[in-house]
C-alpha cells in the first residue's frame, strides 16, 4: 500500500511548505485543516485551494469553537493582536492547547487512514515562542501517540514528522521555492482581511517579511 500521510494545513506558509515536502517523499497526502474559531478565515479558504494544488487526495475541515474558551488574541475580539514587533514571553496570540487539540485529532484521522505519518509545521527557530512548537512537544506527544492508538499498542508505530523545526524562515522560504510551492496562495497575518490581505505589521507578518527579504526573493504576499 502507498504510504500516507495526515498533513495539518492552516493555509499559512509553514504549513503548505510542510505538505509540499511530505509530497515530496512520496507520500499520499490527506491534509486537514480546522475552522476553530479564528480571527480571520483567510487562511482557511487558502488551505482549500492548497490542498488542490498540492494534489492533497482529501482535504477535511474540522469545526473546532476554541473561541468557547477564549484565551487568545486570535480567538477573542476583545483582545487586540500586537503590532508593534516581537515582543519577549509568550505573546497573546498562543492558543492555548491549540496544537495538542489538532495533532490529537490528527491522531485520530492518521488510525483511520492507517497512515503511520503526521507532519506538521512547526518551527522553533523564527516563531513567535508558542511552547507547543518546540521540539519537546513533538518527541513527547509522539511518545504518546503510540501508547495511546490500537495502532500503537499493535506494533504500527506512529511518527510526528515536524520538518521545518529547526529551519528559518528563510530556509523554510528557500525550501518551498525549491519545491515549487506557490506562496503567493498562502496567508499567514493573524488578523487578514476576507479576501486574503495582509497587515503587514503582526508578529507573523514580520516574521514573512524577514524571510523572502533574508533569501532576496520577492514577497508574494498582498498587503492591505
Amino acid at each position: 500500500m502507498q504510504k500516507r500521510a495526515v498533513v495539518l494545513l492552516s493555509g499559512g506558509l509553514d504549513s503548505t511548505t510542510a505538505l509540499a515536502m511530505a509530497k515530496s517523499q512520496g507520500y499520499d497526502c490527506y491534509a486537514m485543516s480546522f475552522n476553530y474559531g479564528q480571527r480571520s478565515l483567510a487562511e482557511l479558504n487558502a488551505a482549500k485551494k492548497i490542498a488542490q494544488s498540492l494534489d492533497a487526495k482529501e482535504h477535511i475541515v474540522v469545526n473546532l469553537d476554541m473561541s468557547q474558551i477564549g484565551g487568545s488574541a486570535l480567538t477573542d475580539h476583545s483582545i487586540d493582536v500586537p503590532t508593534e514587533g516581537l515582543e519577549e514571553g509568550i505573546p497573546v496570540t498562543y492558543v492555548p492547547a491549540r496544537n495538542t487539540v489538532f495533532l490529537s485529532i490528527a491522531l485520530g484521522w492518521a488510525e483511520v487512514l492507517k497512515a503511520d505519518h503526521i507532519f506538521i509545521g512547526v518551527n522553533a527557530v523564527d516563531y513567535s515562542g508558542y511552547p507547543d512548537c518546540r521540539p519537546e512537544f513533538i518527541k513527547a506527544f509522539e511518545t504518546m501517540a503510540n501508547l495511546a492508538t490500537k495502532a500503537g499498542v499493535e506494533g504500527q508505530k506512529l511518527t510526528i514528522e515536524a520538518p521545518l523545526i529547526n529551519l528559518t524562515k528563510a530556509q523554510i522560504i528557500a525550501e518551498g521555492m525549491t519545491l515549487g510551492v506557490d506562496y503567493s496562495q498562502t496567508v499567514s497575518c493573524y488578523k487578514a482581511t476576507d479576501d486574503g490581505k495582509a497587515c503587514g505589521v503582526c508578529d507573523s507578518c514580520r516574521l514573512r517579511k524577514q524571510g523572502f527579504e533574508s533569501q532576496g526573493f520577492a514577497d508574494p504576499t498582498r498587503y492591505i
